[in-house]
């Protein structure tokens, strides 16, 4: 196991800054997901950790220790990548054991075949383990780069979209192996994704970076409850948080767009300013009576309920409804919100005006 700390980390590519002044640190035996679109700087962080780069300025270090003349080898870390990383002609059993049959490690017979079991067993491929590589399914090959680096017993285990390859179904079922496996070992997981429902199954803390800014650390709970931008509240959430421009009145949100307004219990007192104003989808009600109406724009199936897009004038809301709720397309519905539920950012900067910490 291993506490990972990153200060003031920047890393420079020609004329590309990938990472900004980053500062994180995940907790020893802690499943921190850092999550990100494409081009935010995740892999370069990754890559920094393992000792693949090195920071243009900055510092790493493993429990204490500054390991930035540290190589990948010394770090003692294990990458799992979204390529599987394998001997096609070699067996499972053979792949597994690679890794520990380098001259550095000078690890015995038995002890090889003990790990190799035991990583087997843990990934259910125990009947696969003299069948060669070339002959397995994706799922079956990422089981086997996940065992491969479980075999070494690593300090870290620093993980690149490893499931993005996979199916739906696939992703899902390993998602829930994966965490089962962290929690088993109890190692240090840094788990990159862009994935944000990955993120927030899997993750004990989630780190969101944008364009090489690590924007808010959190638990899945506070980043989806109490997001610190809009960006943030863009990113998790399925589907995301309503965002709408608007300005506060005598304690009501008066949307600009949609020609309606709503109730606000929260604590900001910002009346007449700019603002932009956040409702998560299960916190829009629909029932007859309620004061605003809205056209059914699209509906959605998703078994246990249905999320509905709403159209209020210039205004697009998605509310999630009960999967037994009678909804055609263009028919009229009524909704309200829950006004403690608001959240309220400045219309300029994006920041969130009611977020605690």
């Amino acid at each position: 196991m291993a506490h990972i700390q990153l200060k003031n980390i920047t890393k420079v590519f020609g004329d590309h800054t990938a990472l900004k002044n980053l500062d994180l640190e995940i907790a020893d035996g802690e499943f921190f997901v850092l999550l990100g679109e494409t081009g935010a700087g995740k892999t370069t962080t990754l890559r920094i950790v393992a000792g693949l780069e090195k920071p243009t300025e900055g510092k790493v270090f493993i429990d204490g220790v500054d390991v930035g003349d540290w190589g990948a080898a010394e770090r003692d870390v294990a990458l799992v990548l979204q390529q599987y990383s394998l001997y096609p002609r070699y067996t499972v059993r053979q792949n597994l054991e690679f890794p520990l049959k380098s001259k550095i490690r000078r690890i015995e017979p038995a002890e090889i075949a003990e790990r190799v079991a035991r990583a087997a067993k843990t990934l259910r491929i125990e009947h696969l383990l003299d069948r060669k590589t070339d002959k397995l399914s994706g799922g079956e090959m990422q089981r086997v780069s996940i065992g491969r680096a479980i075999v070494r017993k690593p300090r870290v285990f620093l993980m690149d979209e490893p499931l993005s390859a996979l199916d739906a179904k696939l992703r899902e079922a390993l998602r829930t192996e994966l965490k089962n496996i962290q929690m088993n070992l109890g190692q240090t997981f840094l788990f990159v994704t862009h994935d944000q429902i990955e993120a927030m199954s899997m993750g004990d803390k989630i780190g969101v970076l944008n364009h090489g800014h690590l924007v808010q650390v959190g638990t899945p709970a506070e980043i989806y409850n109490n997001p610190k931008n809009t960006f943030v509240a863009r990113s998790v959430g399925s589907p995301p948080m309503n965002l709408v421009h608007g300005h506060l009145a005598a304690n009501r949100v008066v949307v600009e767009t949609g020609g309606f307004e709503l109730p606000y219990a929260g604590p900001i007192a910002a009346e007449g300013r700019p603002l932009t104003f956040g409702i998560r989808p299960e916190d829009i009600v629909l029932e007859p009576g309620a004061p605003v109406t809205a056209r059914v724009h699209d509906v959605e199936n998703h078994g246990v309920e249905k999320v509905v897009t709403l159209r209020v004038g210039e205004t697009t809301l998605h509310a999630t409804a009960p999967a037994r709720t009678k909804l055609e397309m263009d028919q009229d519905v009524a909704f309200a919100w829950n006004p403690q539920k608001v959240a309220v950012f400045d219309r300029h900067t994006g920041i969130n005006l009611t977020h605690a910490g």
